[in-house]
């Protein structure tokens, strides 16, 4: 995300997340996909 955001010209990663979290909907259940595949147990997010 700080590459990202160095790349737009944003001050910070923050104000980057603020402007475009709403454009990734589904990183949270990927998150947690792949957290569960890492230690090995269902995680799920509602």
């Amino acid at each position: 995300m700080k590459v990202v955001s160095e790349r737009l010209g944003h001050a910070s990663a923050a104000f980057t997340m603020d402007v475009y979290a709403h454009v990734m909907p589904g990183q949270q259940a990927d998150a947690a996909a792949a957290v569960s595949a890492l230690v090995g147990r269902s995680v799920i997010i509602q």
